[in-house]
């Protein structure tokens, strides 16, 4: 392995005039920062994913940069890094809006949201420093994505990527235009659905017409889109027929939304259990690569290296940056429980909380970093680990109050302050996970295109600071435009038209059914036993050349069908149209796959824009809402169109 490192090193090995932190780069990096934060905040709200932005990221880098002249592929690189780091940091979607849900805030306040969503990121950087050498270096994971991104950089710098850069503009035109005429025109249909009963039973079956699911599911794969697609079949033609049979209708709601019903407060629990066992069993995996990189943080500390592009940052650095991190925690956790109570009690609280939250964050960063290393940063299911972490961190505050670290006062108000303190503290974690999740991948990157990993990590940093900044006020022009399913923060709004926020309406339901004693344990544990079964199955698939991801199948059970399926459809496209083309035509196909992520989720940033300043979510519809059969046709023959010609340009030789 150290000869295979000396080889990629000596093959990549920057000249002396090549540029690599600049400030022209952090200035260009934040401004795509907000590009890509805001675009996958809305996505993460919208359809419950995010999709890693290095590539995108890369592409544009590299054009504004060659056109400023006198760039290197050092300076891209750390561009990327920078901008990937402050989207991916957009992932505390996960968590923040629950504080919304269970009612604790009323809107998204700039300095809490901003200095916690630092202080995680942060740590999620710092975290995961150690585990360098061990699972990036040394290490035969994959790295899809950060590969892919290093493949694009080096075709950028020597020959340009004028047919990418194309690409991705076109794709991001066309899914605009489509995200226009679905959620502002409203002259298309953003989906269709079936509902049919045999008997008692009720099967229905849907899907969306969104073309950024549609990217997504080209990026996530034929493996992951398959395990999700049986996972809503196990959802809406297994569980919620069963279910539908054996659990009386009290309401008499139509066939339609009884089946609704039945997912949102059983199914998706099922979901969870799946989830979290599929999670558990990926963490136990890791033991022997967390053990590996705290062998080698322990070995490295006070080496200097001679080799640039194999220093990271230092021992000293480290503890003080991580010192402070926690420091700003625990300032906030102090500060949270102050307006109720008083004395050393919350002292005792927040400190418990920051010692949580270091000891699980540097499991979670290795888990999360060794994921992406296996599967990529879009298909790594952060979800999975952030049920897990509500389950643990509700368990702990629960566990303070016996032991007298937690003030009596939080338990006041039905509980909804020892709630609402989880949350808080899984959100530090979730925005340290997000981060660890995009890191490893960011500096395999670098280390394929000769970059120096401490100049990495400190682009990190910077993309931590920037995401943080650009966060707050786009969750809260989301909030106030459009609502979230179960929380609108506007009387008369359409509820149509909320964001249904599918993870943090998940962690708030499991938050409450634990500190109410209510949450239906048995569907969790049926998928538990499930999970195992999928567990089994997957294991005895990849020995004969297959593959069952049982996480994709538990986020195919939980997410709304419309999502999974249009996920799918995209994976399946992407399988049957590759196998023919030629290698450098998938570059091409991966940036109009990111065109319809970053178009759609843009445009529908603009819409939240023009909601919030006109009051109305439909200022721009042409068509009443009452017109549901044009716009559905019309919705369906432009995305059958739109598949076909994806398809095609993805063959074209």
């Amino acid at each position: 392995m150290d000869n295979m490192t000396d080889t990629v090193l000596s093959q990549t090995a920057p000249t002396a005039s090549q540029r690599e932190m600049t400030v022209r780069g952090f200035i260009l990096g934040a401004l795509i920062t907000i590009v890509f934060t805001a675009s996958n905040v809305y996505l993460g709200l919208k359809i419950g994913l995010t999709v890693a932005s290095s590539i995108p990221a890369a592409v544009i880098s590299m054009s504004v940069l060659r056109a400023m002249g006198g760039s290197s592929i050092l300076e891209n690189n750390m561009v990327q890094t920078q901008a990937s780091a402050a989207g991916t940091l957009s992932c505390v979607f996960v968590s923040l809006p629950c504080m919304i849900m269970v009612g604790y805030w009323q809107h998204f306040p700039y300095l809490e949201t901003t200095l916690l969503t630092l202080a995680g990121g942060m740590t999620g950087v710092l975290f995961t420093v150690p585990l360098r050498r061990a699972m990036v270096t040394n290490s035969d994971l994959p790295y899809p994505e950060g590969v892919a991104a290093a493949e694009i950089l080096k075709a950028g710098s020597e020959t340009g990527s004028p047919d990418s850069l194309r690409a991705l503009v076109t794709g991001g035109i066309l899914s605009a235009a489509v995200t226009l005429a679905t959620g502002g025109l409203r002259l298309l249909a953003d989906g269709a659905a079936l509902t049919a009963t045999w008997g008692g039973a009720i099967f229905r079956a849907s899907t969306g017409f969104s073309l950024a699911l549609l990217g997504a599911g080209y990026l996530v794969g034929i493996a992951g889109g398959l395990a999700m697609l049986i996972g809503t079949i196990l959802a809406w033609d297994v569980a919620v027929p069963i279910l539908s049979v054996r659990l009386p209708n009290p309401g008499h709601l139509a066939a339609a939304a009884f089946a609704t019903q039945l997912w949102t407060q059983k199914v998706r629990f099922l979901g969870a259990g799946t989830i979290a066992i599929a999670a558990i069993w990926t963490l136990a995996m890791l033991a022997r690569p967390v053990a590996l990189g705290i062998r080698d943080m322990i070995q490295a500390h006070g080496s200097k290296g001679g080799d640039d592009r194999m220093r990271d940052l230092s021992p000293r650095t480290l503890l003080l940056l991580t010192g402070l991190c926690l420091a700003i925690l625990f300032v906030l956790f102090v500060a949270f429980q102050y307006p109720v109570a008083h004395g050393a009690t919350i002292l005792s609280a927040a400190l418990a909380a920051v010692l949580f939250c270091a000891l699980f964050g540097f499991l979670v960063a290795a888990a999360c970093g060794y994921m992406a290393g296996i599967v990529g940063s879009s298909s790594s299911p952060l979800s999975g680990i952030a049920i897990i972490a509500i389950v643990l961190v509700a368990s702990f505050v629960l566990l303070l109050e016996p032991l007298g670290l937690l003030p009596t006062e939080m338990s006041a108000n039905g509980q909804r302050l020892s709630v609402a303190f989880a949350l808080y503290i899984l959100s530090a974690i979730v925005a340290s996970s997000a981060i660890s999740n995009d890191n490893l991948q960011d500096l395999k990157t670098g280390q394929l295109v000769g970059a120096s990993p401490w100049r990495q990590q400190v682009a990190l940093l910077v993309g931590c600071v920037s995401g943080a900044i650009v966060i707050p006020p786009v969750l809260e022009l989301l909030y106030q435009a459009y609502g979230f399913v179960g929380a609108m923060p506007h009387p008369g709004m359409n509820l149509d038209h909320a964001l249904p926020a599918p993870q943090p309406a998940l962690l708030t339901t499991i938050a409450l059914g634990i500190f109410q004693h209510q949450l239906d344990w048995t569907m969790i544990l049926t998928g538990v036993a499930l999970g195992v079964v999928l567990i089994v199955a997957d294991l005895g698939l990849r020995r004969v050349g297959g593959a069952l991801p049982p996480l994709a199948v538990g986020i195919g059970l939980y997410l709304p069908p419309a999502v999974s399926v249009t996920l799918a459809i995209g994976a399946i496209i992407g399988w049957v149209c590759t196998r023919r083309a030629r290698e450098t035509e998938g570059g091409v196909a991966t940036m109009l796959a990111s065109g319809f992520i970053v178009g759609e989720s843009l445009t529908g940033v603009l819409l939240a824009g023009i909601a919030g300043a006109t009051g109305r979510d439909d200022t721009l519809a042409i068509l009443p809402p009452e017109a549901t059969t044009l716009p559905s046709i019309l919705g369906f023959l432009v995305f059958v169109a739109i598949c076909f010609w994806f398809g095609h340009r993805i063959r074209r030789a």
